[in-house]
C-alpha cells in the first residue's frame, strides 16, 4: 500500500489536513492541492493512483478540471468527487465525464475508507489499461471537427456508422459515445449475428454495443443484424458500427442488404486518415510513450526533436494502429533515455519494406467481391508467411487492429500458425 498515492484537491485547508492525516494513518501516500492549477501541475508531472476532487473551488470547479483531464488523455486514474453542496444532477454529470464515485461532505470516516479501498482495488486495472480517449487522435482542426460531430450525436438513440481507413481509431470514437458506468460490449467476432443475433443485447443492456467491421458480414449475419436493430430500443442499447469498406458499393453489387444499408447509413461519421492531420502525430506519439512510462512498462525516456519530425513527416498508411505499434516497439527497444531519429528511420524502413507482389491471375468471369476475396486471401497469406506467423507484425503491416485482423482472416478461411496466433 505504501506505493499507492492519493491526490486530495480541496480549497479548504482543514479538510486537506484531515484527509491527509486519516489516509496517511491507513498507509497511503498523500499529495495535496488547494486548487485546480496545483492539481493540473501535479498530474502533468506524475499519475496518482486516486484523486479525491472537490467540486466547488474558487479558480476552476472540479467538473471542469475532470473534463480537461478527460479531453487531454490524462484521466487514466480513478477520480472520486467530493462536495458539501452536491446535487443529484452534479453527481450524474461527474459520473458521465468519468468520475468513479461521489462523496458528500461531511464525509463519514467508514464511508471514506470503504470508498478509497474499493476504488484502489479496482484502480490497478485502470492503471495498466488506460481508457481509450478521443484525445489520443490529437487536437488539430480536423479532429476538433470530428469531436463536434460526435458531440452532436452522443445523446441520440439511432445507430451510428463510423467509416475510415484501417487503423484510424474507430474504437476511440465509439468509446466517446459510450456513457460511463454503463455496459460496453465489443465482441471479437460478428458470427453471433448468424447463430443468436440477440445474444449480445442482454449483456449490453442499457449500454453500448460496438461492432468493429460490418462490411464483411455474410448474408445470414446481415439478416441477424437487421433483427438486432429492431430490438435495440427494447433493451436500451446504443449500437455503433464501423467499416473500412464502402457499403454503398457492396449494396450496388448485391452483396449487402439494401434495408440494412439504409439504416446504417442514416447517421455516418468519417474518421480522417492520420496523414490528413499529421500535425497531431508528435502529440499522439508523446501520449503513447507517456502511457507506457506511467504503467511501468518502459523506463523514463523521450523523443528527440528530429525523431518527432520524422514521425510527423511519414505518411502512415496503417494510420493510428501503425503509429502505436511503431512507438511501442521503439520504446521497448530503446537502450538510452532518448529515442533517436536513426531508430525511427530503421523502424519505418522495416515497416515500409518493399512488398512482394500478391497479384495472381484472377479470372474476369467472377464478381468484384469474389476477386477481392481472392486478392485479400493471397495478401494475408503472404504477410503471415513473411512474418513467420507473428500476428502482431501482420496487423502492423496491414494497418489493422488485431481484432479486425482476426475477423478478416477467419472470414477468408485462413488458418495462421497456432503458436503465434
Amino acid at each position: 500500500m505504501a506505493n499507492n498515492t492519493i491526490l486530495v484537491v480541496d480549497d479548504e485547508l482543514g479538510i486537506r489536513e484531515l484527509l491527509s492525516e486519516i489516509l496517511g494513518d491507513e498507509g497511503y501516500s498523500v499529495a495535496l492541492a488547494e486548487n485546480a492549477e496545483q492539481a493540473r501541475n501535479y498530474r502533468n508531472q506524475t499519475r496518482p493512483d486516486l484523486v479525491l476532487l472537490d467540486i466547488w473551488m474558487p479558480d476552476t470547479d472540479g467538473i471542469t478540471l475532470l473534463k480537461d483531464w478527460a479531453n487531454n488523455g490524462l484521466l487514466t486514474m480513478p477520480v472520486v468527487m467530493m462536495s458539501g453542496h452536491g446535487t443529484i444532477d452534479t453527481a450524474v454529470e461527474a459520473t458521465r465525464v468519468g468520475a468513479v464515485g461521489y462523496l458528500e461532505k461531511p464525509i463519514p470516516l467508514q464511508k471514506l475508507l470503504n470508498t478509497v479501498g474499493q476504488v484502489m482495488r479496482g484502480g490497478r486495472q485502470h492503471k495498466s489499461s488506460p481508457a481509450l480517449s478521443l484525445s489520443h487522435l490529437g487536437h488539430s482542426g480536423l479532429i476538433t471537427e470530428l469531436r463536434k460531430k460526435l458531440e452532436q450525436v452522443e445523446n441520440l438513440k439511432i445507430p451510428v456508422l463510423l467509416t475510415g481507413e484501417p487503423g484510424v481509431g474507430v474504437e476511440h470514437c465509439a468509446r466517446f459515445l459510450h456513457r460511463p458506468n454503463t455496459a460496453w460490449v465489443a465482441p471479437e467476432s460478428c458470427s453471433f449475428l448468424a447463430e443468436s443475433p440477440l445474444a449480445q443485447l442482454e449483456q449490453a443492456k442499457g449500454g453500448l454495443l460496438f461492432l468493429g467491421e460490418v462490411g464483411d458480414l455474410s448474408k445470414l449475419e446481415q439478416k441477424g443484424l437487421l433483427l438486432l436493430l429492431g430490438k435495440l430500443e427494447q433493451y436500451g442499447v446504443r449500437l455503433v458500427c464501423a467499416t473500412t469498406r464502402s457499403l454503398a458499393e457492396l449494396t450496388a453489387q448485391g452483396a449487402y442488404h439494401p434495408k440494412l444499408f439504409e439504416i446504417l447509413s442514416n447517421l455516418c461519421i468519417t474518421i480522417p486518415p492520420l496523414r490528413a492531420h499529421r500535425e497531431d502525430v508528435p502529440e499522439i506519439a508523446n501520449q503513447l510513450l507517456s502511457s507506457w512510462i506511467e504503467s511501468g512498462e518502459v523506463p523514463l525516456m523521450h523523443f528527440s526533436t528530429a525523431t518527432l519530425n520524422a514521425l510527423r513527416n511519414y505518411d502512415w498508411p496503417g494510420n493510428l494502429a501503425q503509429l502505436t505499434s511503431i512507438v511501442h516497439s521503439l520504446a521497448l527497444t530503446c537502450a538510452d533515455d532518448e529515442i533517436s531519429v536513426d531508430a525511427v528511420q530503421q523502424a519505418l524502413a522495416f515497416s515500409s519494406r518493399e512488398a512482394v507482389s500478391v497479384v495472381s491471375d484472377i479470372p474476369l468471369n467472377i464478381s468484384l467481391r469474389e476477386a477481392r476475396d481472392i486478392f485479400e486471401k493471397n495478401y494475408f497469406e503472404k504477410l503471415i508467411e513473411q512474418e513467420n506467423g507473428n500476428m502482431t507484425r501482420v496487423a502492423e503491416r496491414a494497418g489493422l487492429e488485431r481484432t479486425h485482423l482476426y475477423r478478416k482472416i477467419k472470414t477468408l478461411g485462413i488458418k495462421p500458425r497456432s503458436q503465434n496466433y
